[in-house]
């Protein structure tokens, strides 16, 4: 039985997922497929996913192909009620709402994992923790699992090098569709997004500081660059700090940045990025944000504890002033900026990174009896078939290689 806000709101939900489903060619594609192949015939799939339209559609497409869906959230601010009404009615069982408390948000994950699912499609590694925890009895149902983010996949190697991991998890972040696209246009665009609509400030001449020079990282960085802020980087790979100075952006240590920054941004999946020692130095008005999975990179609890007055500025921003009267702000709970306070990726970007993970789960299930390893990347052929049948849906052809150029790439005598 599903546990949401309400049916009620299915309406406006259904609106959400058909402009997705207008938008998100492939998996609407592979839905039709789907539809008449059934590869998921009789298999439980339980998802932790960012609930809103485009993660929804996701679930139809997988209910398309036979699954029995169970869904929950993977962050308590970025479900979308009307979303999840949708998809109950559309026979999805869903256990999740907007700004649910740590308790219900676990609850929701065990509820979701009662139903003895075969695959996971996991967005952060909170169904997987959970299992290899609490309840580990439900493993023996497991056949494998997709993860989408950085820092699920961080967990996961983490798991693997412990001996841990007791099931084969498909690195969904790691395909070369999710890293170049979701991960650089996606985060790019939608955490600016969030900010945005949010704040309703300007980005050109202010001074943006990023936390982070990964895909994701590059991604706003390219994103404030071209609104005309101008972007410094902090980093701890110093392969990452040398790429980010040759693309023309500042590098300097946190704290040397926190005392010029007027927007923060935090996408690095490690904790502790932004603390006390970088709150002392900040403007006054300095906004803080984050888009890595989870609440860890600003240290907000800090900020609530030594605060001498908190207000809400507007919604999703809350402001904490200091005792020598600055006022720092930090958006949408320093949670997801990007799902907490905006729509998450565009459906454009989500297609491909979607199309992955329902072709990886495929992939799980067609050869779980030839996999032995524990972490999987994507099969190069799927990233090749996303790649391909997207550029089919943007009208675009490309140069295919002759015989003699296979046979040429192929010879030891060049």
């Amino acid at each position: 039985m599903s546990s949401i806000k309400g049916i009620g709101l299915a309406g406006s939900g259904r609106q959400k997922i058909e402009w997705v489903k207008r938008n998100c060619p492939l998996l609407t594609t592979l839905k039709e497929e789907f539809e008449k192949t059934k590869p998921f015939a009789g298999v439980r799939i339980a998802l932790s996913v960012h609930l809103e339209a485009k993660t929804a559609y996701l679930c139809l497409v997988l209910k398309a192909g036979g699954a029995e869906v169970y869904a929950t959230g993977s962050n308590p601010l970025s479900t979308q009620d009307d979303v999840a009404a949708a998809l109950v009615e559309e026979g999805v069982e869903v256990f999740a709402w907007y700004n649910c408390t740590d308790e219900e948000y676990f609850a929701n994950i065990r509820a979701v994992l009662e139903h003895n699912c075969q695959i996971i499609i996991d967005d952060g590694g909170d169904l997987v923790h959970m299992l290899h925890t609490e309840m580990k009895d439900k493993i023996q149902y497991v056949i494998g699992g997709c993860e989408e983010t950085t820092t699920g996949i961080i967990r996961l190697k983490a798991m693997a090098a412990q001996d841990q991991l007791m099931f084969p998890m498909v690195m969904v972040n790691e395909a070369d569709c999710k890293h170049f696209f979701d991960n650089r246009y996606g985060t790019g665009q939608s955490v600016f997004d969030g900010i945005n609509r949010t704040t309703n400030l300007i980005i050109a001449g202010k001074n943006i500081v990023i936390a982070g020079y990964g895909w994701c990282g590059k991604g706003c960085a390219m994103r404030a660059k071209g609104m005309g802020g101008k972007v410094i980087i902090t980093e701890v790979n110093p392969v990452r700090a040398i790429e980010a100075v040759m693309d023309g952006f500042e590098v300097m240590p946190m704290n040397e940045a926190a005392k010029i920054g007027d927007f923060f941004i935090t996408v690095t999946g490690c904790s502790d990025v932004i603390t006390e020692k970088d709150f002392a130095v900040m403007k006054d008005g300095a906004i803080l944000s984050n888009a890595g999975h989870f609440d860890v990179e600003v240290d907000v609890a800090w900020l609530r504890e030594h605060a001498v007055e908190t207000m809400e500025m507007r919604k999703n921003i809350m402001g904490y002033k200091q005792p020598d009267g600055r006022w720092l702000y930090v958006l949408a709970e320093g949670r997801l900026v990007n799902l907490a306070a905006g729509d998450g990726h565009p459906a454009e970007i989500m297609d491909m990174s979607f199309a992955i993970q329902a072709l990886s789960a495929k992939y799980l299930l067609e050869h779980k009896d030839q996999i032995t390893e524990k972490l999987i990347v994507v099969p190069k052929e799927v990233d090749q078939e996303v790649a391909e049948r997207k550029l089919a849906f943007l009208g675009k052809k490309i140069d295919v290689l002759t015989p003699k150029q296979k046979e040429y790439l192929e010879s030891s005598t060049l």
